[in-house]
């Protein structure tokens, strides 16, 4: 996270005798050198309970405390291990109505940091320290990113449902005495007005006007009660994911149905690949369903890459207390995997549906994220979906602050 190169060594010896800038992480300092005392967790195998007391250092949550001769207060490195590798998700835990870990169970919520990427601001404080140790040590400065990140669950309301499911939603409006919903979805089938969901003119605008790096998630799914997107037959959705596919980045995204079934997974996986005629390597779990470390082995089996479903549901901030991309580190394994994870900060269903934030109050929560994440320069990564940008119903205003974030976000950048 640094930048900078290092080499890692257990001979007391070849350490002493290496005059440049290093530091040691054990039980006591060799010599005079920049000295961290381990609280041995990284020396463990296996997993097991930990006892964490957080307490406060330089404004900031920390915890593994350690006696006075370490640098920071605190094992840094045994904290941060903790934290990314999601040590706690494969503790015993109580999963909530989706199978998922969740957010108010997590150490950062419940001791209020879960809004702060600490990792980052760990890691400068390491940087600090060996600065001032080593003021000739020259660091290579990441850059703050903005990546937004798109879910199609449904690409359209009304459109390319075929008869059945078309026929069934007139019952469903009829049923319900919703005269409007019947008179919108006849207008859209008739070709007398834009589907609601259709909204990736505006989208590609905001590529366009902001110049932001985007990413589309497409869940191609077989129909089920949680998987409703359109059939991958369907001509004008295959065109609708080639289209965006020159503006932005493609990616799958994983149906419900396929996180207890491997073979389903592929099937989506080749699914994709056929329409865009080229290999898929990112991915986000469709209801952000995470198990670890299952859910991250069957991406790697298909040769995913970057998966991007490292955030809560119900709250928004750093589910891994950093929002720079990570290796997946399997525990139960004890390895360190290809699989690079990128942690996202804040999705709106989590402001609307979750935390019941008003439209007008949104930006309150956003902007500090994407603060946070500046100062640090981190990747401050959003998820949204194209049916929230329909500035209709439910979502009447959200469309706004999309626009609002991204303005914010890009600007910040440039800054």
């Amino acid at each position: 996270m640094l930048g900078i190169d290092f080499k890692l060594t257990i001979d007391a010896g070849f350490f002493k005798k290496h005059e440049g800038p290093k530091l040691s992480y054990t039980n006591a300092p060799l010599e005079e050198e920049l000295f961290f005392t381990s609280r041995g967790l990284l020396f463990e195998t296996g997993i097991a309970e930990q006892h964490i007391s957080v307490f406060d250092h330089n404004s900031n949550k920390v915890f593994f405390a350690t006696g006075k001769a370490s640098a920071l207060p605190f094992d840094v490195f045994a904290a941060s291990f903790y934290l990314v590798s999601r040590y706690e998700e494969y503790l015993p835990h109580i999963r909530d109505v989706h199978d998922r870990f969740s957010a108010e169970d997590s150490l950062a919520f419940t001791n209020g940091f879960l809004q702060k990427p600490v990792v980052n601001i760990w890691t400068q404080w390491i940087r600090d320290l060996i600065q001032k140790k080593y003021p000739t040590l020259i660091f290579n400065e990441k850059k703050y990113e903005f990546i937004s990140t798109i879910d199609i669950d449904n690409a359209y309301a009304f459109r390319e449902k075929g008869f059945t499911r078309s026929v069934g939603g007139y019952l469903k409006s009829a049923i319900k005495l919703d005269v409007a919903e019947i008179m919108d979805r006849t207008r859209v089938l008739l070709g007398l007005k834009k589907d609601p969901y259709d909204t990736y003119e505006f989208q590609l605008e905001m590529i366009k006007k902001y110049k932001f790096k985007s990413i589309y998630f497409f869940l191609l799914g077989d129909y089920g009660v949680n998987d409703k997107n359109l059939p991958i037959e369907s001509k004008k959705f295959q065109s609708l994911i080639k289209m965006l596919d020159d503006y932005a980045q493609i990616a799958i995204h994983p149906s419900y149905g396929s996180n207890k079934s491997k073979e389903q997974l592929k099937k989506e996986v080749e699914r994709l690949s056929k329409v865009v005629h080229r290999e898929i390597t990112k991915s986000r779990q469709h209801f952000l369903k995470l198990t670890l470390p299952e859910t991250y082995r069957n991406l790697i089996d298909l040769d995913i890459t970057d998966d991007y479903t490292m955030g809560f549901a119900s709250q928004v901030g750093f589910r891994a207390s950093i929002c720079s991309p990570f290796n997946f580190y399997d525990l139960d394994m004890e390895l360190e995997t290809n699989l690079k994870i990128h942690p996202f900060a804040v999705m709106e269903g989590t402001l609307k549906y979750y935390m019941n934030v008003h439209r007008e109050d949104a930006m309150q929560k956003i902007k500090p994220l994407i603060d946070e994440v500046k100062a640090v320069n981190g990747e401050f990564i959003s998820l949204w979906h194209n049916d929230t940008l329909s500035n209709q119903k439910l979502w009447l205003g959200w469309q706004a602050i999309y626009e609002d974030m991204v303005k914010y976000a890009v600007e910040t950048r440039n800054n």
